[in-house]
């Protein structure tokens, strides 16, 4: 399939590597910024181009990955093409592209994605809808010629499922980032942390998270939370954060109790 990727940031990259690496032919890449265009379009043996104007004709699709806030304007400026284009937002409706072209559908590969690091994309869940029956198929084609897991899921399903991601990847970054900036008050390494992360990411692989939650707070440990509460003092922020959460904890231990 020949492919122009509109867009060269992190979900790009990985997009355009995984792809070409399936055999499928990548026109061109556009970016705002040329250089990043020209950096992802050597690797992919693409045109790099940075103005929508010079964007190509002879191609199958047009892969949308960038910012949400800019694929309505890319949206806009390609369908007098009258070619499939596709985005790959998480959070945005397959409505944004059909209101301006009817050959349309979303590509969305469920991962958090960096450049510095490279992905097994073969693992990566990849979640398509498209604008009718035809196009839907294609896409899962697609799909499958770059990942063993392909699910069908539509623009209400996937509002929820980016919700649920942000829980589940954005939201533990960020504590972890307050577990490192408490280490440091300390001249502790991050590193002592690693290993315990990456046990609970593994249990979870295998049992759902309120059968595998543990700590203070699942225990109902009134006198160790008031000492780490104590120790937030100068910390009002991460304070409530942390009382927030407990108690969170707390009531889901409750309503297991209450089910099981």
């Amino acid at each position: 399939m020949k492919i122009t990727i509109l867009g060269a940031g992190n979900v790009a990259t990985h997009m355009a590597a995984a792809l070409f690496s399936a055999g499928h032919i990548i026109v061109q890449v556009y970016s705002r910024t040329p250089q990043n265009a020209r950096l992802l379009a050597k690797q992919v043996q693409a045109e790099a181009i940075g103005n929508l104007n010079d964007v190509s004709t002879s191609t199958d699709m047009y892969l949308i990955s960038v910012k949400d806030d800019v694929i309505e304007e890319i949206v806009a400026a390609l369908a007098h093409h009258q070619k499939l284009i596709v985005h790959t937002s998480g959070a945005t409706t397959l409505q944004i592209l059909t209101t301006y072209i009817q050959q349309a559908g979303v590509f969305y590969p469920l991962q958090t994605f960096s450049k510095s690091k490279a992905i097994d994309f073969s693992q990566v869940p990849m979640c398509v809808e498209g604008a009718n029956e035809e196009i839907t198929a294609l896409l899962q084609q697609l799909a499958q010629s770059i990942t063993q897991n392909v699910y069908l899921v539509s623009s209400e399903q996937r509002k929820i499922l980016h919700l649920s991601a942000v829980f589940a990847c954005n939201f533990p970054n960020y504590l972890y980032y307050i577990a490192q900036q408490l280490l440091a008050q300390q001249q502790l390494s991050f590193d002592l942390l690693r290993p315990l992360i990456l046990e609970t990411a593994e249990k979870v692989q295998q049992q759902f998270p309120a059968d595998v939650q543990t700590g203070p707070a699942v225990r109902k440990d009134e006198k160790t939370m008031d000492a780490h509460i104590a120790l937030l003092n100068a910390q009002p922020d991460v304070q409530h954060l942390y009382q927030l959460l407990s108690q969170a904890i707390i009531k889901m231990g409750e309503h297991k109790h209450l089910v099981s």
